[in-house]
């Protein structure tokens, strides 16, 4: 534990248990809206939010803050008014965010390449107060989004027609949940980085996936993984010196892995007489993306469970 004697790493560990709650928590709606690749997207869009940062000697993070916000809610309106379809906006964002960001980093006075580098993967040395100050703030509204509409965010990410019948603010809660998920990916890009901040959304959700049988479960499990896994890499990245990015990302698809090959025996063992017991007519289509969580018109209730 001497690594704690340290205040870069004392630094790093609270960035560290901040993005291991705030990625899955957001997460887990994406992955109910089939929206798992919106992290990547926004991902590449602050790209151009930290390039405008040193090319105006401001923070990166506020400005990949403005900049990845803006870009979601862009991708979010045009899935609700435009023609174009959502993997072309996606398209668009990856690119048009990457190209972005190279291009202000080399307008920048001094810029280099290597300043984008730390952005991307994550880099331990360079969390400085400023960030975890900033990281903090963010954290606190993405925690207070996350829980505090738990159940109407759950509803809509489950049955967007229902909860509107319901009286839901179905398009408002959208905007939320893309402005919550650009948020999010700013928290994470000084740990994990920008490219990988989006398996880190999803992975630990999938992995909770195998053990969850209700909402509050699957979300209590996946912060649980989130954080022992930026926990992990970033002690692993502090001794072995390896990327902490990679590192975290590697350690959640080895959690999703072990903890799928420990659910599927009782799974199995489960599904035997309960697919006996009812008659074929009866039984539900497979879901092809494995969602634990059922769609159901009790979304609201079973999100408080």
């Amino acid at each position: 534990m001497d690594f704690l004697n340290y205040a870069l790493m004392q630094r790093a560990l609270l960035a560290a248990v901040l993005v291991g709650v705030t990625a899955p928590a957001i997460g887990i709606y994406l992955v109910q809206r089939r929206q798992s690749l919106m992290g990547d997207g926004i991902g590449h869009v602050a790209m151009t939010g930290v390039g405008l940062g040193f090319l105006l000697s401001a923070s990166p993070v506020w400005t990949a803050t403005a900049v990845s916000v803006a870009g979601a809610l862009l991708m979010e309106l045009i899935r609700w008014y435009g023609r174009t379809r959502g993997d072309i906006a996606l398209a668009m964002l990856f690119y048009g965010g990457m190209s972005g960001g190279v291009l202000f980093v080399n307008l920048a006075p001094g810029g280099s390449n290597a300043n984008l580098t730390s952005y991307l993967f994550g880099s331990l040395s360079t969390v400085s107060p400023s960030d975890v100050t900033a990281i903090c703030l963010l954290a606190a509204f993405v925690v207070a989004v996350t829980l505090g509409l738990r159940r109407q965010l759950f509803a809509v990410s489950q049955d967007e027609e229902f909860a509107r019948v319901t009286g839901l603010p179905v398009r408002a809660l959208n905007l939320l949940t893309a402005v919550t998920a650009a948020v999010t990916v700013t928290v994470a890009m000084r740990v994990v980085g920008l490219l990988l901040v989006s398996a880190l959304m999803v992975v630990p959700v999938a992995a909770a996936q195998q053990l969850g049988r209700s909402f509050a479960a699957t979300f209590a499990i996946a912060v649980a993984i989130g954080v022992s896994v930026t926990i992990g890499g970033t002690v692993t990245s502090y001794y072995q010196d390896v990327p902490p990015g990679a590192t975290i990302v590697l350690l959640a698809i080895a959690a999703f892995v072990a903890l799928t090959a420990l659910s599927a025996p009782p799974a199995r063992r489960r599904a035997r007489p309960a697919a006996a017991a009812r008659p074929a007519a009866a039984r539900p289509a497979a879901d092809p993306a494995g969602c634990t969580i059922p769609a159901t018109r009790g979304a609201a209730e079973e999100a408080g469970a």
